[in-house]
């Protein structure tokens, strides 16, 4: 039984940006997840250890996020590769978008994000 375990729109804190005030004062994020794994023998006998656990997903997403970066695309690689390692051969890919709620720049926009695929 192939599926996706999916963290959707985990609102987060942190200190990612090119500009210095970015790294200083912080901004909103909001980051999902979808990861692709195979979970028939999970499902078949109801154990949580044998497939990807979405609440270690969230621990992974958020110490992830604690590393400041000048990319958000350099933050949505790590956690995307933090991720397929903590479950190896049972990760088949994956989806992580990272999205900046506030850009510093002008204009109205609900966010700005990245998505990456793997």
């Amino acid at each position: 039984m192939n599926g996706t375990i999916e963290v959707n729109n985990l609102k987060v804190i942190a200190f990612h940006g090119v500009m210095e005030q970015e790294r200083i004062v912080g901004n909103r994020f909001e980051v999902t997840v979808h990861v692709d794994c195979d979970f028939t023998e999970a499902a078949r006998l109801d154990r949580v250890d044998m497939t990807v656990n979405y609440a270690e997903i969230v621990e992974i997403i958020k110490a992830e996020m604690a590393q400041p970066a000048l990319l958000i695309e350099a933050v949505a690689r790590r956690i995307a590769i933090s991720v397929a390692d903590r479950w190896p051969g049972l990760v088949t890919g994956g989806m992580v978008r990272v999205a900046k709620i506030v850009p510093p720049i002008p204009g109205q926009m609900d966010s700005v994000a990245v998505v990456y695929r793997w």
